[in-house]
This record gives structure tokens, sequence and C-alpha cells, in this order.
């Protein structure tokens, strides 16, 4: 079992920044892959961003590319530094996490999710 507790969200005016934790525990960290995902009101859970266990391998939806970060420490904690923030980003963002053999950052397949943290853009 993994536990995973998202921090950071808020509200922020748009073109502003916002940066989310997401505190694992439970099994072996070091081994999965971690995520971020988001949902919007109305809207199906999207994949926006992941890493690799090692941190040397990252992935992003088109969207947010030049704009979000994703990265993870030694204690069992994934960051997303996000910039430059739009209102249609609006939602509750989700950590999630997966046990990955390769070092991959996969954009689907997790089966460990926290509980969400809301992100309000206003414009």
């Amino acid at each position: 079992q993994v536990q995973l507790v998202e921090s950071g969200g808020g509200l922020v005016q748009a073109g502003g920044s916002l940066r989310l934790s997401c505190a694992a525990s439970g099994r072996a960290y070091s081994t999965y892959a971690m995520g971020w995902f988001r949902q919007a009101p109305g809207k199906a859970r999207e994949f926006v961003a992941a890493i690799s266990w090692s941190g040397g391998s990252t992935t992003y939806t088109d969207s947010v590319k030049g704009r979000f970060t994703i990265s993870r420490d030694v204690k069992n904690t994934v960051h997303l530094q996000m910039n430059s923030l739009k209102p249609e980003e609006t939602a509750v963002y989700y950590c999630a996490s997966k046990y990955a053999g390769y070092d991959v950052a996969p954009i689907s397949g997790y089966n460990y999710w926290g509980q969400g943290t809301q992100v309000t853009v206003s414009s």
C-alpha cells in the first residue's frame, strides 16, 4: 500500500504560480513512478505530468510543457511547480503512483491516488 497526501493548492490569479506537493508513505517509494492528474468540473480526469522512480525521466501533457515542472526528492515527496497558470486550469489536482519495473514516466495505469487539492485560477 502507498498513501499519498497532496498540499499546496489554493487561489491564484491568471499568470501566477503555485507549487503542489505530494507526500508518499508506505511501500518502497523509490521504485514507484509518480504522476499528477487534474479534474475540472464536469470533465474527465486528465494526465498532467509524470516522473520516473529515479527522476531521470519526465512526461508532460502538451498544454503544460514549458510552464509546469515535476520533481521528486529523497524525502518521499513529489512536487509540481506550476507557472503562468490559466483560468481553464482550475481543477482538483491529484497525485498518483504506480510500481514501475523500469525507469519510465507513464501517463496511465496508476493504482494509488491521493485525495486531491483544489487549484483555482481567477481571470
